[in-house]
């Protein structure tokens, strides 16, 4: 199934490409085994330590599970296994010019989410933005939950549009933006009410099916959202 490797270039990338196409093409399933450390050693013609590196890549990319005693198996591939090495990166990458790019790419995207979610949803999916609507509203504690519960509106909006690509797309983003939210509820007096107005502008246009209404909405939202992640910053300048 593997070629044989004659060239001496990163040999544990070459191995780990070959098993990874392997896989992203189907030819292993998930749960299905690989072949053994010897089997790979002989396809590829390369030592066991090449093998053992690419495998160990292979591991760290959540593609692959190595049992002790028992062998190598395809993991199965989760939503998680995609947005997590995304959000990683721009964890590590977190500044104030990177926080301002998050907000700018979430006004490039999230205004034409409302409007397919407009098109698209259904009535749980109506249901669970007005109880998230309510539960923002009614908060009182910590600005850690108003923060997640402001940021859960929106992920559920992008489930609503019932495409499975926009919810991974996105979730990297909305997942590093609690971290601000936190900081905006904190030093915003009325943020709070801001975002419980918006969501609830969004979601009426949304539930009538408005698109354009409510993509003119979101991107109000956002203008409001990028103000105010501005004052946060210059605050602290």
């Amino acid at each position: 199934m593997f070629n044989s490797i004659d060239e001496r270039i990163p040999i544990k990338q070459i191995i780990a490409s070959q098993i990874e196409d392997a896989i992203l093409t189907k030819q292993y399933a998930p749960g299905d085994r690989l072949p053994s450390e010897n089997e790979l050693c002989e396809q590829f013609n390369v030592s066991r330590t090449s093998v053992r590196e690419a495998l160990q890549v292979l591991s760290a990319h959540g593609l692959i599970t190595i049992e002790k005693g028992r062998g190598i198996f395809v993991n199965r591939i989760t939503s998680e296994s995609v947005v997590n090495p995304l959000e990683k990166y721009l964890k590590l990458n977190l500044s104030k010019n990177y926080i301002i790019d998050l907000v700018n790419a979430r006004q490039m995207i999230e205004p034409s989410i409302a409007k397919d979610a407009s098109i698209h949803h259904d009535a749980e999916d109506i249901h669970l933005m007005k109880v998230n609507i309510e539960q923002l509203k009614n908060h009182s504690g910590g600005f850690e939950v108003l923060a997640e519960l402001d940021m859960e509106f929106h992920q559920l909006l992008a489930r609503a549009t019932k495409n499975k690509v926009i919810p991974l797309l996105i979730t990297p983003i909305h997942n590093l933006m609690p971290q601000l939210k936190s900081a905006v509820y904190a030093n915003v007096n009325d943020a709070k009410e801001s975002a419980v107005e918006w969501h609830t502008k969004i979601l009426n246009a949304v539930e009538q099916r408005d698109g354009e209404k409510a993509f003119n909405c979101m991107v109000e939202h956002l203008k409001i959202a990028e103000k105010h992640a501005r004052s946060i910053f210059n605050g602290n300048d």
